[in-house]
């Protein structure tokens, strides 16, 4: 696939943004395609995920055949030269999309934007391919990567997907449910753009929204609110450790969570964004 960024601003925007993105967080991002470094790219997924009975989250001989294949494997090395992250993507029919499969950074290395930089990246490589759309699933109980998707790239999601890998045994999802969002990300809208370089649009809850509570949650705390023309629906602080202290309560907390967000998207709203405190802001399609 031939690369087209000095025939398309946009791409070399995105490639600037990459490395100012990969600059701020100190790594140094590439495309991998070296043996033995794909062997330790496996490694760090094993390390961030766990093994589960079917393997490494993703095994190095389907890493190598990515990469052969063409399509991208971002990895991300410290300082030091030590890979602290890595993500893999593949591209859809046509090119119409890149599939990210999976994205990770090491425990300590996630609050200094190395996720970011290597999501910066992967927009980068897809918009140097012509590609305008990256898609992929993420949990919706899972508060910090919902922010992440949805507030500091400035994806979307209006597709919720019920069990999408059916029973997981790794160290992170085992005992609950895989539903998953489905996250739309706009390489080249101006929302896109804008969060590329930093620029962030912090969302918070209104305070009126108390005023209106349509249900709480397993907690006893509200858990879905309403503004004009817009919902807003908490998930739990830390699901991970919820997990591992009550899976029944999890549990209520998924099937919570599964009905707001199909009845919400049945009706037309659209996931735009997440607050610091786990609410979800939900408008119509619209609106977004």
């Amino acid at each position: 696939m031939s690369l087209i960024v000095e025939a398309n601003p946009t791409a070399r925007q995105a490639g600037k943004a990459a490395a100012a993105a990969a600059a701020r967080a100190g790594v140094r991002v590439v495309d991998e395609h070296d043996r033995d470094k794909l062997r330790d790219v496996e490694g760090l997924l094993v390390a961030i995920w766990g093994m589960s009975p079917h393997g490494a989250p993703i095994p190095f001989d389907l890493l190598r055949s990515i990469s052969h294949a063409g399509c991208n494997v971002s990895a991300a090395y410290n300082a030091d030269g030590v890979l602290c992250g890595a993500a893999v993507g593949i591209v859809s029919p046509v090119g119409a999309a890149t599939y990210s499969l999976i994205a990770g950074v090491l425990p300590g290395a996630a609050d200094k934007g190395v996720g970011f930089a290597l999501k910066q990246h992967q927009r980068a490589w897809s918009l140097a391919r012509g590609i305008e759309t990256m898609t992929w699933t993420f949990d919706p109980l899972v508060s910090r990567n919902a922010r992440f998707n949805l507030t500091k790239l400035g994806a979307h999601a209006f597709e919720y997907a019920r069990d999408f890998y059916g029973e997981m045994h790794d160290d992170i999802n085992a005992n609950d449910e895989s539903d998953r969002l489905v996250a739309i990300w706009p390489l080249s809208s101006e929302r896109s753009i804008s969060c590329s370089e930093a620029s962030v649009e912090e969302l918070e809850l209104p305070e009126t929204a108390l005023n209106n509570i349509l249900e709480y949650g397993p907690d006893s705390r509200p858990v879905l609110l309403e503004t004009p023309d817009t919902l807003w629906c908490r998930a739990p602080q830390d699901i991970v450790a919820l997990r591992a202290a009550s899976s029944d309560e999890a549990g209520m907390w998924r099937l919570r969570i599964r009905g707001i967000f199909e009845s919400a998207f049945a009706s037309g709203y659209n996931a735009s964004g997440v607050t610091r405190t786990g609410w979800y802001r939900l408008t119509k399609t619209n609106q977004a």
